[in-house]
């Protein structure tokens, strides 16, 4: 009977019906598989041409490149780093039935992804990082299978949806750092996914606190919080991830000792906590032996390095700079491994430089700069190879330098400056074919310099000042084709000025002053017409000065206590070289007080002086009749008139392309832009076009239609703002410095003409009504630039000049925003007799930024002008005035400043809330520079030169970022220390 059935035709037929409808519905089920993944190309250009090369229509999905199937349906989609583009079409996806992962990172897809996730079910892996995407992250809830959440390095915003994560408890892997999301402190929902082992939070807009709660999630071997805000200490429950292989806390505001149990993450291989506040010791790592790389830098920890740091058999970089560590460093350390950099610099290291770092012959960098090291360096690192920045200046190191560092191949930088090194340079260095910087000044080398360094061809900066090298400065010094700077002062080198050097045509900066230099001047250096600076002086050079130099614009020109002789080029006989040619008694000028004329004394050349002198003696006095009689003639007429325009005097102190006159026509009431304590500014427009400052002071007893005297006619003395700011000014080419190209003088009043600047002051652009939105990169190139301007002043001038008013109101402005310090009416030029010519009894400056000292004695040195400077930091920072009503009767922004710095969050809610989050860790190292500018007593505040070169590492240590692959965690961002 049951085969009667099977072979019934009813049966028969109904099987045939099922079979049919089963083929049927995979056919339609394939069908719109194919549709939905055609659409999604057709969405999507790409870069690369065999991305989609085998999705065609006439396929089946299944064949596709990047297309993963079950028996027959579509289950992974990944095309990572395929060069796409458009927009997501997220919706179409999930119309995919068995869809479960889908991998699309690594393009450079943009737009808004969709909010209706709920097609989605299935997916356990959502992948899209490292793309464009914006705007709000859809919400998770309906993905309760979802294992991998990778969003990191797009541009969401708005709030992350962290509650939508409470219900994901099968999440292992969670990426969403690298996005500009609204502030949110930890989320809980966080806390109960117990089966996570990769977190990354990393730059995702997190404040608060880290939460005990950290300690649940015992499975993490990553966990990456970096680049928050997140506040207080490291939770102690920390210590009980004691699987982690990777923790980052870097760039947050974290305060507080490591947690006493830290040592209990022995697996810990990568840890970086840098540029937080974290103090104490740390001697909780000493257990953390597998440790590769140990980043800590921009702290304050202190005590000694614990001695297990020797027996580290992993570790490859360690970077523990701007700290307040001490003692000496484990004499093993970095022997045991492929050992990569060590960067220590800033911290108080003493004892020996431990000598096997490069035992493996891979270290790259050595950076161990402003500490207290003693003893030699290790002969060891005479065969480093790999070594490409060699730093160790400003310790107590001694002894001769191994002979093979100066020839390693692939060294950049040799920077051995202040210590107590002796021994000479040796042949090897024509071997340092990648050498481009070359600073070992402040020492006691001797000998020769070899003239094979002219075969380290990449060198474009040698620094050997203030040693005792001797011998002749090697001819072949001219093949150095990229040399820029050349600093060979203070030594005893001797022989003639090469004559090669004229080859070195990109050169900007030449001082061989002290030393034992002799025979001409060559000719040839005229041609150098990117040279800005050239100091020859204190030497034994003779003959004339080459007339070839004339061509140069030099902002520095030094060529005194010397043997030349003959005339003075007459181009060079300007304001600005008035000091440039003392102790030469054989040189003869025209213009320049201290030589003497340039003329013989025959008889003859007496007589025809003679009769010059009565044919001027009687002009002058025809001319000055004439002149009393117009002047009376056209008194009434000069009254409505702003200055009088006869009885002027021109001095220029640059190559004028104007007169006098047409300066003196455009000193009326229309063109006043301005109105100061010494006068008044007015602007002027000369016939070419060219835009020009002229400041009008009025002479001591006198005034705008003041009567003088006959007695003060015959006095003439100038006002005191007008002899401190020609006397400041004249000499002086700085591009930081504002230009006077002449002063204008009469009777009753002076002119002094300025290059005009048009922007205006740093006050009007941050505190008027011409107030400009000036982003923290312009704010801080202006904070560059008027430093140097004044490390100039106080460094650069034969005597020091101070110029006792430093605010932002005299830092103006040219079209680029570039700074130049401006008016110098108070400005002091230290006497070289002596510190006590450097007083006054008149309190110079501007309230707000007059320093401390002037209430209790009328001194007056550079430290007070660094007072002042930090004043301007502050505003640049900070965007408020030096005195503001919110800052309490009596008090300033220092002392505003000084009462806030309670906390890193405290000091970061100081910053202009213009600035941007990104760019405050950067604007915080400024504004702690300007607190070390006002400190109290001027002992403690830096000198000028140290502010430039605080705030130049600024924008030298940017972090470089590099990608890494580890086969078991994938792909991450690591950033590394910066190389100084």
């Amino acid at each position: 009977m049951s085969v009667r059935h099977r072979n019934h035709p009813i049966f028969l037929r109904l099987f045939q019906f099922l079979f049919f409808l089963t083929c049927f519905s995979t056919a339609s089920s394939d069908n719109n598989e194919l549709q939905t993944l055609l659409e999604l190309k057709s969405k999507l250009q790409n870069s690369n041409p065999r991305a989609f090369i085998t999705w065609r229509s006439d396929s089946s999905p299944c064949n596709f490149i990047g297309i993963t199937c079950n028996s027959s349906s579509v289950i992974g989609i990944d095309l990572n780093g395929k060069g796409l583009t458009g927009i997501l079409p997220l919706d179409s996806i999930c119309k995919l039935p068995s869809l479960q992962k889908l991998s699309i990172g690594l393009n450079y897809l943009y737009g808004q992804v969709s909010s209706d996730l709920n097609n989605c079910g299935k997916l356990q892996q959502l992948d899209l990082s490292f793309n464009q995407l914006t705007g709000p992250v859809p919400d998770f809830s309906a993905l309760t299978g979802l294992q991998y959440l990778n969003l990191s390095d797009n541009g969401f915003s708005g709030l992350f949806p962290w509650s939508s994560l409470k219900d994901l408890t099968e999440l292992v892997d969670l990426r969403v750092g690298d996005n500009p999301f609204d502030k949110s402190t930890f989320p809980d929902e966080i806390l109960n996914l117990k089966k996570l082992n990769w977190l990354y939070l990393s730059n995702c807009t997190l404040e608060g606190e880290i939460p005990h709660g950290i300690g649940n999630l015992t499975e993490l071997i990553n966990l990456e919080l970096s680049t928050n805000h997140l506040t207080g200490e490291i939770p102690s429950e920390i210590t009980k991830l004691t699987k982690l292989w990777m923790l980052e806390f870097y760039e947050n505001r974290l305060v507080g000792k490591f947690p006493a149990g830290f040592g209990n993450l022995i697996n810990l291989q990568k840890f970086d906590a840098n540029s937080n506040s974290l103090e104490g010791n740390i001697q909780e790592l000493r257990f953390l032996s597998n440790l590769v790389t140990l980043q800590l830098f921009n702290n304050t920890l202190s005590g000694e390095i614990p001695p297990e740091f020797g027996n580290f058999r992993n570790l490859v970089n360690l970077s523990l700079y701007s700290n307040n560590f001490s003692g000496s460093l484990p004499q093993t350390i970095g022997s045991w491994s492929d050992f990569d950099f060590i960067d220590i610099t800033d911290n108080f290291f003493t004892g020996p430089i431990p000598p096997d770092m490069c035992k493996r012959g891979t270290m790259k960098k050595l950076l161990l700069l402003n500490n207290m090291f003693s003893g030699q360096i290790p002969s060891n690192y005479g065969n480093c190879k790999s070594l490409i920045r060699f730093r160790v200046p400003y310790n107590n190191l001694s002894g001769e330098i191994p002979a093979g560092i100066w020839g390693l191949p692939n060294l950049n930088i040799i920077d051995l400056q202040f210590n107590a090194f002796e021994g000479s340079v040796t042949s090897d260095i024509a071997n340092a074919q990648s050498l481009n910087q070359l600073y070992i000044n402040n020492n006691q080398f001797s000998g020769e310099l070899p003239p094979e360094i002219s075969k380290a061809t990449f060198l474009y900066s040698i620094d050997l000042s203030f040693n005792q090298f001797s011998g002749n400065i090697p001819s072949s010094i001219g093949e150095l084709k990229n040399l820029d700077q050349l600093y060979l002062q203070k030594n005893m080198f001797s022989g003639n000025i090469p004559e090669s050097l004229s080859s070195c045509l990109s050169i900007n900066q030449i001082n061989v002053a002290g030393n034992l230099l002799s025979g001409q001047i060559p000719a040839s250096l005229g041609s150098l017409q990117t040279l800005n600076s050239l100091n020859l002086s204190d030497n034994q050079l003779s003959g004339e000065i080459p007339a070839s130099l004339s061509s140069l614009r030099l902002s520095s020109f030094d060529l005194s206590n010397n043997r030349l002789t003959g005339s003075l080029p007459q181009p060079l006989s300007i304001q600005a070289y008035k000091n440039s040619f003392a102790g030469n008694p054989g040189l003869c000028g025209q213009d320049i007080s201290y030589l003497r004329p340039c003329w013989s004394d025959s008889v003859e050349s007496r007589n025809h002086r003679t009769l010059i002198f009565c044919i001027l003696a009687a002009t002058a006095v025809f001319l000055i009749s004439l002149g009393g009689f117009l002047f009376v003639k056209k008194r009434k007429n000069d009254k409505d008139r702003l200055i009088k325009r006869d009885s002027w005097d021109l001095k220029s102190f640059q190559i004028l392309n104007f007169t006098d006159q047409e300066i003196l026509n455009s000193v009326k009431q229309e063109n006043l832009i301005g109105k100061g304590g010494s006068g008044n500014v007015y602007k002027v427009v000369l016939r070419d076009g060219k835009e020009l400052a002229v400041k009008h002071i009025w002479n001591t007893n006198t005034g705008a239609g003041r009567k003088m005297s006959s007695a003060m006619l015959k006095k003439r003395q100038c006002s005191p703002e007008f002899d401190a700011e020609v006397t400041a000014l004249s000499s002086i080419r700085h591009v930081n410095v504002v230009k006077l190209y002449c002063s204008i003088t009469s009777e009753d009043s002076n002119l002094l003409v300025y290059e005009y600047l048009p922007n205006g002051s740093l006050w009007d652009r941050m505190h008027t009504c011409k107030k400009t939105e000036l982003d923290w990169g312009t704010r801080y190139e202006i904070a560059v630039g008027a430093a140097k301007g004044l490390e100039y002043l106080h460094h650069g001038c034969e005597r020091p000049i101070i110029h006792r008013d430093v605010k932002s109101s005299n830092i103006l402005l040219d079209e680029f925003f570039k700074p130049r310090i401006a008016d110098f009416g108070l400005a002091k030029i230290v006497q070289a007799s002596g510190a006590g010519k450097d007083s006054t009894h008149v309190v110079a400056g501007t309230h707000g930024y007059i320093a401390p000292e002037y209430g209790y004695t009328y001194k007056v040195n550079e430290k007070s002008d660094v007072y002042s400077f930090g004043v301007v930091l502050m505003e640049l920072v900070t965007g408020k005035r030096p005195i503001e009503p919110e800052f309490g009767d009596n008090k300033d922004i220092v002392y505003w400043i000084a009462s806030r710095m309670t906390s890193k969050e405290s000091v970061m809610g100081l910053i202009d809330a213009r600035i941007p989050e990104s760019q405050k860790e950067d604007v915080l190292k400024v504004l702690k520079i300007g607190v070390l500018c006002t400190a109290r007593l001027p002992s403690l505040r830096p000198s000028m030169r140290t502010v430039v070169q605080m705030l130049e590492d600024i924008e030298a240590c940017k972090f470089i970022t590099i990608t890494v692959k580890d086969e078991k965690v994938g792909d991450k961002k690591e950033k590394m220390s910066p190389s100084h």
